[in-house]
């Protein structure tokens, strides 16, 4: 039962913020979605759970569209940021309202879980959420999307605003919820490094479009970044696909993206050193341009 979107455009006041983007999301598997401020994740969220319309473009599960469709809708979860200022309606609902409406949307509801999760985040569901901070609303989000039992659940941003100790908890219910039940997570984030050994395929996307995307640590494991003296190191990657070049007087760095039969030159003078998932996002989309040595 694959999620697919194919060749999705969205347009808001005639500006594109998603360009032609497919997508298969196959079950089983916890996604990352990483991208820029403005990148077009929260839309592409919203788009695959048929709660915002494509201007262009499908989205289907187990090959029946999502958009309109009760049958599909009911696999699907997207627990995304809320928003709980006084002029969105929910500052004035108390926190135990929102999780029963919650519960009464989703059939598979976990109502153990949910007594589970409230204690272990210290919760007080009696509270208004105009009156939770935002790392609290961040726990309530955490709360829909593994409580929900959706197979495909989609988490935008889960951990903002959360302490370090709190987001080593979710990260450990999120891997015993996949162990326990298969279920397929994407989640969007900005703090990266803490997800990356949690995520087995990466999607970044940029600009509206998918750069990447693939297994992560085979991602990861085809960049490197290369510096030395800066002949050398324009010597060494000649020909290759590289990002982020940096210059300090006669010395350069610059990290590479190896395809598949392609080396550096080993015979320059230079240092090759492995990247991990932040440094290799980081040289494919903190520039404009894309520099081909």
């Amino acid at each position: 039962m694959s999620l697919i979107c194919e060749n999705i455009v969205k347009t808001y006041s005639g500006k594109e913020v998603l360009r032609q983007v497919s997508l298969e999301l196959q079950p089983g598997k916890i996604y990352g979605l990483i991208g820029r401020n403005g990148a077009g994740k929260t839309t592409l969220l919203s788009i695959l759970t048929a709660q915002n319309p494509a201007t262009q473009g499908t989205v289907s599960l187990d090959g029946q569209p999502v958009w309109e469709n009760r049958a599909s809708l009911k696999q699907l979860c997207f627990s995304r940021e809320l928003n709980a200022n006084a002029e969105s309606g929910l500052a004035s609902m108390k926190a135990k309202e929102y999780l029963r409406i919650a519960a009464t949307y989703y059939e598979g509801w976990d109502k153990d879980l949910e007594k589970r999760l409230i204690q272990l985040f210290a919760l007080d569901v009696k509270k208004k959420m105009g009156k939770l901070s935002k790392g609290m609303l961040s726990m309530i989000t955490i709360i829909v999307a593994l409580c929900a039992k959706a197979p495909y659940t989609f988490l935008d941003e889960p951990v903002a605003g959360l302490d370090v100790v709190a987001r080593e908890q979710f990260y450990r219910l999120l891997l015993e919820e996949y162990a326990a039940t298969g279920r397929t997570f994407l989640i969007s984030t900005h703090i990266i490094e803490e997800a990356a050994d949690v995520l087995e395929d990466v999607i970044i996307l940029h600009e509206g479009k998918i750069l990447v995307t693939g297994n992560t640590q085979a991602f990861v494991d085809s960049a490197c970044h290369v510096s030395g003296r800066a002949e050398e190191v324009d010597a060494a990657v000649a020909g290759l696909e590289t990002h982020y070049p940096e210059t300090i007087g006669r010395s350069k760095g610059v990290t590479v993206f190896l395809k598949p039969g392609q080396s550096i030159d080993g015979s320059r003078d230079v240092s090759i050193q492995p990247v991990n998932l932040q440094r290799a996002f980081v040289a494919l989309c903190g520039e404009e341009a894309r520099h081909e040595a």
